[in-house]
């Protein structure tokens, strides 16, 4: 078995499985439960760098279709990777563009070896393989890589998510393969992690998990989750996959990102989290708070001189009033968004931050409880 020294883990919860650990890659220590801001095209949209720095950001995503579209793999590695290029110097995991490239639907093709599609942007031809899309990960030089893989659609047969759960891990083994006998095109350790598929049936999910698992990844995905399912069976499955993945590895829940989501799943011994919605709610005037969440456009907030959230120390809630913002977004200035994403990724991050400190605490199931009910609220007033 290979040993990666990667992830430590430092603490279980004695009365749950949630868990601290830290993953460590040569771009820096992330501290582990983790939120990762989504910077889709080299960008966390409306936030730069020094703004991520600032919310407390440790590890940021990018994604490999649409940079491998525009402005192309290539391109960035010129400019010395993808750190160099959008200037961060914190660590990067890119996912694989499979997602994407199953939501075009009619644009593309799978085949046993890969996918043929069409670019959303001007139609032209591409095809990606799981060696291609390790290949162009490897040029963008980020810490954090992901498989190719198909994410079954919601819902589908149980011979459907078979079928496909056995090509994904087929591709699993073709980029663990070439990630062995390659190299990074700069000096830093890159990781390579594999993607639990299956959709909601738990024999398929325990076979992906048992084959995935044999091949000694650095970490471990739960993917194809969050597409439709109800709650209950995401966390179900969510549950069973943690049971059966390795304890001393790394595991990452793809694109769940509701804050009782992450906490259910951190409760659950998942890691990593990534979604848009903080960036994504902010950008149409929502935003998230501990006492629940807030509309900005609202009109009751026109004369409001309260911060969003007095609780809040991020850069936002320490300078501006819910009418100041609510102005900004009437008017249809770019400030408000700024703001309003600064106050929405800095609350994901602090929410992480201190499910890990109750968690080295044993405190953290009644705390998780308390800030549950918080936040089914939506602050009227």
């Amino acid at each position: 078995m290979t040993t990666y020294n990667f992830f430590e883990l430092l603490h279980k919860h004695d009365s749950s499985k949630a868990r601290a650990g830290i993953l460590h890659t040569d771009h820096g220590d992330i501290e582990t439960p983790v939120f990762m801001p989504v910077g889709t095209q080299a960008t966390v949209k409306t936030l730069s760098p020094r703004d991520l720095k600032e919310v407390g950001a440790r590890i940021i995503l990018g994604n490999t279709y649409h940079l491998y579209l525009r402005p192309g793999h290539q391109l960035i590695t010129e400019f010395g990777g993808l750190h160099r290029f959008m200037s961060w110097d914190g660590p990067i995991l890119t996912d694989s563009g499979g997602y994407q490239v199953f939501s075009l639907q009619d644009l593309r093709k799978i085949d046993d070896e890969g996918i043929s599609f069409r670019s959303h942007w001007d139609g032209s031809a591409h095809r990606f393989t799981p060696a291609s899309v390790l290949d162009i990960q490897r040029h963008l030089g980020s810490d954090i890589m992901m498989v190719l893989d198909e994410c079954a659609p919601y819902p589908c047969s149980h011979e459907y998510a078979r079928k496909s759960n056995e090509m994904t891990v087929r591709w699993a083994e073709q980029a663990k393969k070439m990630y062995d006998h390659t190299e990074s095109f700069f000096n830093h350790r890159q990781f390579l992690f594999a993607i639990v598929q299956g959709s909601i049936y738990r024999d398929i999910r325990r076979e992906s998990v048992e084959a995935l698992t044999g091949l000694d990844f650095p970490g471990y995905a739960i993917g194809g989750l969050a597409v439709g399912e109800s709650k209950e069976e995401m966390y179900a499955v969510t549950d069973l996959c943690t049971d059966l993945l390795p304890e001393k590895k790394p595991r990452y829940l793809m694109g769940v990102g509701m804050p009782e989501d992450i906490l259910e799943s951190i409760e659950r011994g998942v890691d990593m989290f990534d979604c848009v919605i903080p960036t994504r709610n902010a950008r149409n005037g929502t935003v998230f708070t501990r006492k629940g969440k807030m509309v900005l456009k609202a009109a009751r907030f026109r004369d409001d001189q309260k911060p969003i959230d007095a609780d809040c120390n991020c850069y936002t809630c320490r300078n501006f009033s819910r009418g100041y913002l609510r102005h900004l977004y009437n008017t249809n200035e770019i400030l408000g968004l700024h703001l309003a994403t600064i106050h929405n990724v800095y609350f994901y991050l602090w929410l992480v931050d201190s499910a890990r400190d109750h968690i080295l605490n044993d405190t953290f199931g009644n705390w998780k409880k308390q800030i549950l009910e918080e936040l089914k609220k939506t602050i009227i007033h």
